[in-house]
């Protein structure tokens, strides 16, 4: 019999430490997961934190493997002769729920040991083989599906079961929403302990909002190229070589060598398809002398395609910037490419990003501008924003319009020009920028340089004058952070998937501000961030001070496992 003991929080992902769970550091991290890079830091701390870390995911993951405990006794398995199954051993499975990352959670029949598995869905009943075992959990690949999943649908896209952008096509988006709030609140339960708060008031935890286009979303997409088009096994014998069989398109997911070739994107702008299908067509003709980069050698020309879908703030038309990634500036060998693509109308902006490290980032070094205007410009909430190759910008424009509009609702304005807000992890300002015409002054703090920079140009853009933006690592804050802005009426933090730091906690603990809006895209973190601030943390002798109102969860991608919230804390 299944246990009843929710299972999505099994992927807490936490880079700082959590004191109360410090007894227990028995397993390493839960990489597949959530694989969440730490920040700059000196040696010793990243020791404590990863051994924290590792303390709370096993926590979560002993207390689903235990949940049986009522039901059915720990034996070993019949099968294997022990309660843990070996690696390569052969398991009938059944996916009982989704984890943070999109991966699906089952149980051994015989024991009831986690299991998890990539592509495994709700109600799917599979054959699996354990791929590796990580002490309270295995993972395992689908070999072969006896009986579908619950909400069975026909995934529309063609690379759909081979390319890692969108898992959960085949899933109806009805029940991809379930899902997703499912998780969230299970995490916000067991990791943020708001159980009793939860039952006393229900409508803290807001139904998921849904998002009205659950294709061509996204204004930026970023395609790599390689010297091999990756082939499932189905098709290895298709195999060819030689410039036919360079690669342009989506990493396979887990190989960062790997190429799937793609000629058709459902999650971009139609005319950047346009654009995709159009370099598709020629670049691989041996007269033009282009040759993909190699991960492995170094060698080769073109790394990269970025392509970047913007809206004309006057004419309210399309307009798409194409960036070319390579090793070295060469504008002859681009050239047949740029004038085959600067005839779509839509194109009003290629540059050539000249990125000479060998690592595979898009980031260049050096930027030239090859046909039209370096920016394309978007339009958010009323504002103007110029976006350059390089800039962050919410990345489904339309659904940020919807989330900045809760996070202004939390936020709850009086609308005098009379408060303070502190904007933390502001990227280029969007959020504050959208906020500043109704408030005394914006202080924006942001590690990437770049990003300051282009909040500064964005708040010349839009003429708003009381908006400052300070380049500063937020994981890093000494005992003056505070001194150069006055005490916040509202405080909005927007940190990336690992979160806050605790410095940063126990300092917004300090300041107490009589209003926090956090906004998450991991809601792990989220959950755990959440604690501190209300509950505090005994063994660091922290004491919490506010009291969470609402959670509104965001679906910002769909048919991904990703989740944004919006969280609204009052100070008690």
């Amino acid at each position: 019999m299944a246990s009843s003991m929710p299972l999505r929080y099994l992927a807490l992902t936490t880079p700082h430490h959590h004191p109360f769970l410090h007894k227990l550091h028995k397993l390493h991290l839960l990489a597949s997961l959530s694989p969440t890079p730490f920040t700059q830091q000196d040696p010793h701390q990243q020791q404590q934190q990863r051994k924290h870390q590792n303390a709370a995911q096993v926590n979560y993951i002993n207390d689903t493997n235990s949940s049986n405990s009522n039901e059915s006794p720990r034996v070993d398995n019949p099968k294997s002769g022990s309660y843990f199954p070996k690696k390569g051993q052969i398991l009938e499975l059944v996916c009982e729920s989704l984890a943070f990352k999109g991966k699906g959670v089952c149980k051994v029949a015989e024991t009831g040991f986690v299991v998890m598995c990539d592509r495994a869905l709700p109600g799917e009943r599979f054959i699996g083989r354990v791929t590796r075992r990580k002490g309270t959990y295995a993972e395992v690949t689908k070999l072969k599906t006896i009986s579908p999943h619950w909400d069975l649908v026909d995934a529309p896209c063609e690379y759909a079961s081979y390319c890692g952008g969108c898992k959960t096509q085949n899933l109806s988006y009805e029940a991809q929403l379930r899902a997703k709030e499912q998780q969230v609140h299970d995490l916000i339960i067991h990791v943020g302990r708001f159980s009793d708060k939860i039952q006393e008031n229900p409508g803290i935890m807001k139904t998921i909002v849904p998002c009205d286009m659950q294709f061509h979303y996204r204004n930026k997409m970023e395609f790599s190229c390689g010297p091999q088009k990756w082939l499932p096994k189905e098709l290895s014998g298709e195999k060819q070589d030689g410039c036919v069989n360079y690669a342009l398109g989506l990493h396979v997911p887990g190989f960062f060598d790997k190429v799937l070739n793609i000629d058709n994107c459902l999650l971009q702008s139609e005319p950047a398809n346009m654009v995709l299908e159009a370099i598709q067509d020629c670049w691989r003709n041996p007269q033009l002398g282009l040759s993909p980069y190699d991960t492995h050698s170094h060698m080769g020309f073109l790394k990269h395609l970025m392509l970047r879908t913007g809206r004309n703030s006057d004419t309210n038309v399309l307009e798409l910037m194409v960036n070319f990634v390579t090793t070295s500036y060469e504008p002859e060998l681009l050239k047949p490419l740029v004038e085959k693509i600067s005839v779509i109308p839509e194109v009003v902006s290629i540059v050539n990003n000249v990125n000479t490290s060998v690592g595979n980032t898009s980031v260049g070094e050096e930027e030239y501008t090859l046909y039209g205007k370096s920016t394309i410009t978007e339009t958010l909430r009323g504002l103007k924003f110029q976006i350059s190759a390089n800039s962050f910008f919410q990345t489904n424009t339309r659904q940020a319009e919807v989330l900045y509009k809760l996070i202004a609702d939390c936020a709850a304005l009086r609308g005098n020009g009379s408060e303070i807000i502190l904007d933390l992890f502001c990227g280029t300002g969007t959020i504050g920028l959208t906020l500043a015409k109704r408030v005394r002054h914006v202080y924006g703090y942001e590690v990437v340089p770049q990003a300051i920079s282009d909040a500064t140009r964005n708040a010349k853009l839009n003429n708003i004058s009381n908006a400052t933006f300070v380049q500063g690592d937020l994981n890093k804050i000494s005992e003056n952070f505070g001194n150069n802005f006055p005490k916040p009426d509202i405080i909005i933090s927007d940190p990336n998937r690992p979160g806050m730091h605790l410095k940063l906690i126990k300092f917004l603990l300090k300041l107490r501000a009589p209003r926090i809006v956090y906004v998450s895209c991991n809601p792990a973190t989220c959950a755990r961030d959440l604690d501190y601030l209300c509950h505090g943390v005994k063994e660091e002798k922290i004491r919490g001070c506010y009291e969470l109102k609402s959670i509104q969860p965001v679906d910002m991608f769909p048919h991904t496992p990703h989740i944004e919230c919006v969280c609204l804390l009052e100070l008690c």
